[in-house]
């Protein structure tokens, strides 16, 4: 594990009220697109990310950059990888006993993998003699969130700190099965069809999961037990603790992972205009859709034994995600030269590389909530 320390002559008690866990960055995707072999490269990926921060914020946050995941550990699926990631989640707060706040920032596969790990870390308020506004929508059974919920959701914790940030980069909150979910198949059903048929047999279990094929035990496919609330794991009572969520997505040029699935959007609520640059500070960022309540009050509908059709799923896990607020942030490096590598171009995995990237670090950075 990596950590980014700073000179105790600056620290005090209250300096380390927040860690701030950037990652994990999970290899699936350049081990196929870019056909690596087994690099170690998940903690030097956020590197820039990490610097800017703590050059922003030297006495706000402690950075750690988890390593729990790299090179054929990529292929033991969402489920295994989460469970690492939450281990060193609270090896590390158990190490920093001072600190009070948590927020997680995640690239690619590393989203569903840190969904996967704060529904393992999640605490509820039930502790306290209360409970959740959430029950199970895999069932179809719901209650209202009404603002005593709410309240009581602001008690529940992750890892036992208060969640503030929950954000991801370019992550296939909806898997890659699908119409263009991974565009480097270019809309081709034979591919896409070939492709989710195949995943597994090039990268384990992680394939299975994102294509949506695994079927352990006669469940459902993991991605579409992740968007609800579980016996044990609490998926959306976790990302509901956190007082942000935010998903950035490419709107194009990502050939690892589409824009719907990435935005957590049906195809007709993308954006069809107004894909302009919104501030000059930060060229790439194109649109921003701001949180709603209305958001919240979206449910997810039971899973029927018919409802198996890939459009039918999508809309569950949609349906399922959007049971919370999410700030979207879309983004576009048309322009670029760097464009046909928007995929690690928006995280900066190398500044070298993908250097266009930085004002989408930045974005992320200034908005941030301490």
């Amino acid at each position: 594990m990596r950590e980014i320390r700073f000179s105790r002559k600056h620290c005090t008690p209250q300096t380390y009220s927040r860690i701030f866990l950037l990652g994990p960055r999970a290899n699936f995707g350049r081990r196929n697109l870019f056909q690596r072999t087994q690099a170690r490269k998940s903690a030097a990926d956020w590197r820039f990310a990490a610097e800017k921060f703590v050059a922003k914020l030297p006495d706000k946050v402690i950075v750690h950059r988890s390593e729990c995941n790299y090179s054929k550990l990529t292929f033991d699926g969402v489920d295994m990888m989460g469970e690492r990631l939450a281990q060193e989640v609270l090896d590390v707060v158990k190490r920093r006993p001072e600190v009070r706040k948590i927020s997680f920032v995640a690239h690619s596969l590393g989203g569903l993998v840190a969904r996967y790990a704060i529904g393992r870390l999640y605490e509820n308020s039930t502790k306290l003699g209360q409970s959740g506004p959430f029950v199970s929508t895999l069932t179809g059974e719901h209650t209202n969130s009404s603002m005593q919920d709410l309240q009581q959701h602001s008690e529940d914790r992750i890892a036992g700190l208060e969640p503030m940030n929950f954000i991801t980069f370019a992550t296939p909150h909806l898997g890659s099965r699908g119409h263009k979910q991974l565009p480097l198949l270019c809309g081709l059903p034979f591919l896409e069809k070939r492709a989710s048929q195949t995943a597994h047999f090039v990268v384990g279990r992680s394939g299975k999961h994102l294509f949506l094929t695994d079927n352990d035990e006669g469940k459902p496919p993991l991605l579409l037990r992740m968007v609800d609330d579980g016996d044990d794991l609490k998926f959306i009572s976790a990302l509901h603790a956190f007082k942000r969520r935010v998903a950035y997505a490419n709107a194009n040029y990502d050939h690892m992972v589409g824009w719907r699935t990435s935005s957590i959007r049906r195809q007709n609520e993308l954006p069809k205009s107004n894909l302009l640059v919104l501030d000059e500070k930060y060229p790439h960022v194109v649109y921003i859709e701001r949180e709603t309540t209305s958001k919240i009050q979206n449910k997810a509908s039971s899973i029927a034994g018919s409802q198996t059709s890939t459009s039918d799923v999508e809309e569950v896990m949609i349906q399922g995600l959007n049971q919370v607020s999410w700030e979207r942030v879309d983004v576009s490096f048309q322009k670029s030269k760097q464009r046909y590598v928007a995929h690690n171009t928006i995280q900066v995995k190398s500044y070298w590389l993908n250097s266009d990237g930085t004002d989408v670090v930045f974005h992320m950075i200034d908005n941030f909530l301490l």
